[in-house]
């Protein structure tokens, strides 16, 4: 037996698995709070997906969970997951960033997760236990960056607000904005990749708005 949602991804009836997501949806898609497993092949195929947030909740990605997603580009991890199994982001060619907010899950020696995944990188946060400088056969990174707000490049300089960012050698990190905080559209504003450590973020467009506020997340 099993609950479907309004937006026609299948749970079962206690909502806590998630039985498969629609091939025909896209965008972006947070998995709700109180899920604990993703079963296998949930997502497979679902080529309009271009991210997904999965929960605190989630402990198990079963095999084959997002394969084939092309368009998926982002992954968040949280800390609550555990296992995630063979192939699950295998064929997922334009993935790249997968945030774990939390310790390495096991096991770490599938080379099958992310197999076809050529350009994904693993990021992890400070304080983290059990990463290496790759999982399941993809390069690890220490996710650490800082706005620098107590330098001499931090403001308006030639007609240009802009600020230092400083943290993990060769991160490519992405500078958003926003108007409101209570209701942010959060826009791309500039890419930087930290090549010795730190790069100059400078948006010459803030003089357009009369006010502007700024988030670093990974590309």
């Amino acid at each position: 037996m099993f609950y479907s949602s309004l937006n026609g991804v299948l749970f079962d009836v206690g909502k806590s698995e998630l039985v498969e997501f629609p091939e025909g949806e896209g965008g972006s898609y947070n998995i709700p709070d109180g899920v604990c497993s993703i079963l296998s092949e949930a997502f497979l195929s679902s080529s309009k997906l271009t991210s997904v947030t999965i929960p605190s909740s989630v402990t198990n990605i079963g095999d084959y969970a997002f394969n084939s997603c092309v368009n998926l580009s982002s992954v968040v991890l949280t800390a609550g997951i555990t296992n995630i199994g063979s192939y699950a982001f295998a064929a997922c060619s334009n993935l790249g960033s997968v945030l774990a907010l939390g310790n390495a899950p096991s096991p770490t020696n599938d080379s099958t997760v992310f197999s076809g995944a050529n350009n994904a990188t693993v990021y992890y946060l400070p304080g983290a236990t059990g990463w290496g400088t790759n999982f399941d056969g993809r390069p690890t990174l220490l996710w650490n960056p800082q706005a620098q707000t107590g330098d001499g490049n931090f403001g308006v300089r030639t007609n240009q607000f802009g600020f230092n960012i400083s943290g993990n050698t060769n991160l490519t990190i992405v500078v958003e904005a926003c108007t409101n905080l209570v209701n942010p559209i959060w826009q791309p504003v500039q890419t930087n990749t930290l090549t010795s450590g730190t790069a100059y973020f400078s948006d010459p467009q803030w003089t357009n708005y009369p006010g502007r506020f700024y988030r670093l997340r990974s590309p």
